[in-house]
């Protein structure tokens, strides 16, 4: 059954050949790899107390403050704030409504901006950093599945295959979903109207497409193979692009592993 997690299949998960690739989180000369934690912030420019959140997930994504542990930054923009006067260019209902699932799975009535949630387990004011890095120390002592993936971008640019092999799933009392963004960083808007009106604001690891891949099979296997496509647009700046690959419950919303891929 579909659960509150996802909400479009837009690409396919089956068991086939995979080709072994590189992820953010594989170090060379045989260092132990980094522990991905998937930071998630639910912003707007439309909120005048989102900036500050803004610029933490920022230094999250380029100091790495947790020794041993990746960050992957994505930035979910909401669109509930867009009726008070400003638009913003990069909101959607979908992360309002996945903002809204993660309300629901931590048992509150409400949510509010900004918003940020730590491998699905914590949700606090996304701009504390002191909260936001004990969050990620807490998160990467936890057992993770290993994803390897590489992309393959078509030639004219309108698409991504993404091939890889998720090993090592930890035990769950669900199988998880799959799910894989396209995120795009250092992006700028100048706001016009509203709360954030004559800011030029900045932003990193926005998410331009989110989409529900499928349910891990059941009984679990030692070995999944993913095999992917997904849309990319053109007014998308390719250097600027990465494909981020993470596994979530879907009742609860636990983060059970993730990788990310620089596409340009």
């Amino acid at each position: 059954m579909r659960s509150r997690f996802s909400w479009h299949i837009g690409v396919a998960l089956g068991l086939v050949a995979a080709v072994l690739g590189w992820s953010d989180a594989t170090l060379a000369g045989g260092e132990e790899p980094l522990t991905p934690v998937l930071v998630e912030l639910f912003t707007s420019q439309g909120c005048s107390s989102c900036p500050p959140a803004d610029e933490l997930l920022r230094s999250l994504e380029r100091n790495q403050p947790v020794n041993g542990a990746l960050i992957i930054a994505i930035s979910e923009h909401v669109d509930y704030w867009n009726r008070l006067g400003w638009r913003d260019p990069f909101s959607s209902g979908r992360f309002s409504e996945r903002q809204r699932a993660y309300a629901e799975a931590f048992g509150s009535e409400s949510v509010y901006t900004p918003m940020m949630v730590v491998d699905g387990g914590v949700a606090f004011v996304g701009s504390h950093p002191i909260t936001a890095r004990e969050a990620v120390v807490e998160a990467r002592k936890v057992p993770k599945a290993k994803l390897v993936f590489e992309a393959t971008v078509a030639a004219d640019g309108s698409a991504a295959r993404v091939t890889g092999v998720i090993t090592e799933l930890p035990l769950t009392p669900e199988q998880p979903g799959v799910w894989i963004a396209v995120t795009e960083g250092q992006l700028t808007t100048e706001v016009t109207r509203g709360e954030n009106a004559s800011r030029t604001l900045s932003h990193t690891g926005v998410v331009r497409s989110l989409d529900w891949s499928g349910t891990l099979e059941s009984p679990p296997i030692d070995v999944y193979h993913v095999d992917a496509s997904v849309k990319l647009r053109s007014s998308w700046r390719l250097e600027h692009l990465r494909l981020v690959v993470f596994l979530q419950n879907q009742t609860s919303g636990r983060i059970l592993g993730a990788a990310q891929l620089r596409i340009g």
